[in-house]
């Protein structure tokens, strides 16, 4: 996943190559975002050739090209299927893949569309599209995808109670907790982001 420096020293590459008709040296990039180790400019240039913004060519002092604009890039995440935002229901496997924009692709990342309203007072709507990074472990106050009975999953706040049972909070004060035994409970993961469409559903 590429960070603000990243996207910083991208957005420079390209003006420079844009206005110059040739790329920046590393020197060049470092001066040009603000910092003084051309080192730290060489791990961004690395990351940004992984990531498919640049390319590369070794053995040329101004080896950074930008990629053919007619080349494709995987810019998808597996839709792994719908996610309970009321009651638990399955999770189940789907084929369908959803377009996202590059700072939401990352190791272990995948989505996953809302059903139901238990997470609307979080902003999280029936319909919507939440990305989550992969992990078993979570801090109280996130928003995780819990297994519960290794059966169900649901989207709720996630909370540890003293007497060491979990409570699942929904974002809706119509709603209850839902409170398990803490080995009914695995996490899945974590929303990082969110994704909805305007318009008809």
């Amino acid at each position: 996943m590429l960070s603000k420096s990243h996207l910083k020293a991208l957005s420079f590459i390209r003006e420079f190559i844009v206005h110059e008709g040739y790329a920046p040296t590393l020197s060049e990039i470092a001066l040009g975002i603000g910092i003084r180790s051309k080192g730290v400019v060489h791990r961004y240039v690395q990351a940004l050739a992984q990531e498919g913004v640049i390319e590369l060519h070794a053995g040329r002092k101004r080896g950074i090209t930008l990629p053919e604009p007619n080349k494709e890039r995987d810019m998808t995440l597996p839709l792994a299927g719908r996610i309970a935002a009321g009651r638990p229901i399955e999770a189940i496997e789907d084929q369908v893949r959803v377009d996202l924009a590059a700072f939401f692709i990352g190791p272990g990342r995948f989505a996953l569309q809302v059903c139901g309203d238990s997470m609307e007072e979080a902003g999280i709507l029936d319909g919507d599209m939440v990305v989550v990074a992969q992990q078993e472990h979570a801090a109280d106050g996130d928003i995780v995808v819990a297994l519960i009975d290794n059966e169900e999953a649901t989207l709720k706040y996630l909370r540890r109670n003293p007497q060491g049972d979990i409570s699942l909070i929904p974002a809706n004060s119509a709603m209850v907790p839902m409170v398990y035994a803490a080995e009914r409970v695995r996490i899945q993961g974590v929303v990082v982001g969110q994704l909805r469409t305007y318009g008809k559903r």
